[in-house]
């Protein structure tokens, strides 16, 4: 079936009046084949630790617009958890599965009645969560709120449960999550019916400035400051209207407030609640049909696309509508012909998010790779976790250059000498334990910042071995050789008389102890979230090297068997990261990502098929606590999405996807440039979960992998399973 696609730059500003009523007949038709939001719960991880935003947003939009609670703790990070019924209010940002809480700028309580509510109950009956939109009843509060979002806005409708009902809006600047603390703010009345200001915070972003103008459908009759933080604003009834209600309309910027403005007037001129929402859904709806995606299985299908809606969350568009945005030096800059990005949860995302988008959004890889080559040239290297033009250095590694090589090696760079010397520079540094590698080859668990020693060094391989793969390309041979030794550097940490690796003194010796893999813990132990058992598989863009280490093909074998059986105490103080356990693969935090598919490199690709399946069934859920781990902006999501095609870029900068085992009949992915390309999964079942034989474009396929180029350039990829096990 052919459809229309309606651009994702759609605005309201340009719609006629034929495509509203086109669009209005797609919405009314809950069971066409097109629509995809019937299959999404974003309710789908806001239980258990998966920390995942639910509200109202579109695809990669810097305005996510949802409820927000009393921090209670970790499980609190995206302001929300689904245990809990509390509700302060609602604000214009969040995050989404991480483990660090931030942003919940620009809280907004709304109320009706006698006097204003600072807190209250909501029922998770009353509520409705689809993508573009959430709506709640407040009780307490005698009032029913409707929200959605443009790009840089947000828009809420109140309700008053009585026509005579004043309503009240608390507009508080105090709030934020998690680490954020405010440190200065602004709020003022600046029309009869418009508030406008900034806050200034610090926290897990150390310089984080949001402008916002807020304009209300009808003029403020009443208004109280508490402070420079709140303001209580009163609404008296309109009594000639058919109902008491409010529609709020909120632009955001990191630029100015007159940036915020002009974001306002650009994507949310009008005062029509419905067609906002509906272009929202519109949004959420094209991106969602990048890949079309079928299985018998009503629950792998609301896994599925509540997993892809997860993934776009970001990262977010960071710039104005005219192209200003605030760089990572917190000075102003213009780009008009690009958009700039943000939330970039690298250490987490460059394993699977970003090669998923390389497949399904190429028209937003260059302007990823614009950002990063932006963001060296204003702090001096490329991004590590960067948070609304804030360098957090969160987690180790140096996984912003893994991802610019993965971009330059697929092709989406154009500034090629600027992307190089980006990444060149970047692994030139002297900060964060590089140095040290330099000098002695590794990273000593007794250098100068010796926590978490064998984690930084056999990440800080991936990106030199990235970085060389890049050197190579660009033909810089001397480069290529050098970034490539440290590319193998991992080689250093392993501990023959143990079987793992290890932290190493300065003098070239293991640590003198009795040597615990099970031992985990948190953040000052050598390794990072983990422990020996999981790090020992830590070699994704080297599997074959890792294997030879291991001894041959057979001994690795026997080793990984062994992980999924192993068993023992990590012990206290261990990270609550390390979850969803299979034996001592932790597939809850994300360097286990790539390990079921290290059995393909060993030539027993059979062995990975029941553990895929078993992890896509079981640790994937369609309930609130339905992911094992962090969502991790993206991160947890994007594995699954990639594994239920069938499947995986284990080697970072490679361009290989490895061949798994489909849960999918079949999966069309719109690849670009007009190009689609589908997987067949042809007698696909619960027990015939091995690829028996496979061809690509008619013709056999004798490898088990494809190339990102294979990929995009479209074609169909036939895998014929059956339930004898058989290695690709």
């Amino acid at each position: 079936m052919k459809h229309r696609f309606i651009p994702l730059a759609f605005r309201l500003l340009v719609c006629g009046t034929a495509t509203l009523t086109a669009f209005g007949t797609y919405a009314a038709d809950k069971n066409s084949e097109y629509n995809k939001l019937r299959y999404v719960d974003p309710n789908i991880g806001s239980g258990g630790h998966g920390h995942v935003f639910v509200g109202a947003n579109v695809p990669s939009g810097f305005v996510q617009l949802g409820p927000s609670q009393v921090v209670q703790g970790w499980d609190w990070c995206s302001g929300y958890h689904d245990s809990d019924s509390t509700l302060v209010g609602f604000s214009h940002t969040h995050l989404s599965g991480t483990g660090i809480g931030d942003l919940g700028d620009v809280l907004m309580m709304p109320s009706a009645g006698k006097r204003p509510t600072t807190q209250a109950t909501f029922t998770k009956s009353r509520t409705t969560a689809t993508p573009g939109y959430y709506a709640t009843t407040v009780p307490a509060n005698n009032i029913h709120v409707q929200l959605t979002a443009t790009e840089r806005t947000g828009m809420h409708l109140y309700t008053a449960q009585s026509p005579t009902d004043t309503i009240f809006v608390r507009v508080n600047l105090r709030y934020g999550i998690g680490w954020d603390s405010r440190r200065k703010s602004e709020l003022k009345q600046t029309g009869p019916a418009t508030l406008s200001g900034y806050r200034l915070s610090r926290g897990w972003a150390p310089d984080h400035r949001t402008f916002f103008v807020a304009q209300f459908s009808r003029p403020i009759s009443g208004i109280s400051y508490e402070g420079d933080t709140i303001a209580v604003c009163s609404f008296a009834p309109d009594l000639k209207a058919g109902k008491n209600q409010l529609a709020v309309k909120v632009g955001l910027s990191a630029v100015s407030e007159n940036g915020a403005a002009t974001n306002l007037a650009a994507e949310n001129p009008y005062w029509d609640f419905e067609s906002v929402k509906q272009s929202a859904q519109h949004k959420w709806n094209t991106a969602l049909n990048r890949i079309d995606f079928s299985s018998s299985d009503p629950a792998t299908m609301r896994k599925f696309y509540t997993a892809l809606y997860h993934s776009m969350f970001a990262p977010v568009l960071f710039s104005d509508v005219n192209g200003d945005y605030r760089g990572a030096d917190g000075k102003i800059y213009s780009n008009p012909s690009t958009p700039t990005y943000s939330i970039f949860s690298l250490w987490d995302t460059y394993r699977a998010a970003h090669p998923l988008y390389s497949l399904i959004l190429p028209e937003l890889q260059p302007a990823f790779a614009q950002t990063f080559i932006d963001i060296h040239r204003q702090q001096g290297k490329l991004p590590v976790w960067h948070l609304h033009g804030n360098e957090t250095n969160c987690m180790v590694g140096n996984p912003g250059v893994i991802v610019l090589a993965d971009l330059l090696l697929k092709g989406f760079v154009a500034d090629t000498v600027g992307a190089y010397r980006a990444m060149r520079e970047t692994m030139m540094l002297p900060e964060r334990s590089m140095g040290e590698l330099r000098q002695y080859g590794y990273i000593p668990y007794d250098g100068k910042d010796s926590t978490e020693s064998v984690a930084k060094g056999m990440e800080y391989a991936i990106a030199y071995d990235a970085l060389a793969k890049v050197a190579t390309k660009l033909g810089k041979a001397d480069d290529a050789e050098y970034f490539g030794r440290f590319g193998k550097s991992y080689r250093e940490y392993y501990d023959p008389s143990t079987g793992f690796m290890r932290g190493k003194s300065k003098e070239g010796k293991f640590r003198d102890e009795v040597y615990n893999p099970f031992r985990a813990t948190h953040r000052v132990d050598d390794y990072c979230e983990g422990n020996g058992w999981q790090y020992l598989w830590l070699v994704p863009q080297d599997p074959k090297g890792l294997i030879a280490l291991l001894g041959g093909e057979k001994k690795f074998v026997k080793k990984l068997d062994a992980l999924f059986k192993a068993q023992g105490e990590m012990g206290d103080d261990a990270s609550p990261d390390i979850s969803g356990l299979i034996g001592q693969y932790a597939h809850g935090n994300e360097p286990s990502h790539h390990i079921l598919y290290l059995y393909n490199y060993a030539g027993e690709s059979a062995k990975a098929a029941p553990y895929l399946r078993y992890v896509m069934k079981s640790l994937y859920h369609d309930q609130p606590d339905g992911l094992c781990g962090n969502e991790d902006v993206g991160q947890m999501s994007s594995w699954y999405i990639l594994s239920s095609i069938g499947l995986y870029q284990v080697e970072p900068a490679s361009g290989k996807y490895v061949i798994g085992t489909p849960v999918c009949d079949r999966a069309t992915l719109n690849v670009g440039n007009g190009k689609t390309f589908t997987i067949e999964a042809r007698n696909n079942s619960d027990k015939n979960i091995y690829v028996q034989s496979a061809t690509l474009n008619g013709k056999p396929l004798k490898r088990g992998y494809l190339t990102f180029d294979e990929l995009a350039a479209g074609g169909t990829l036939v895998l014929n399973m059956g339930s004898k096990a058989k290695n690709l």
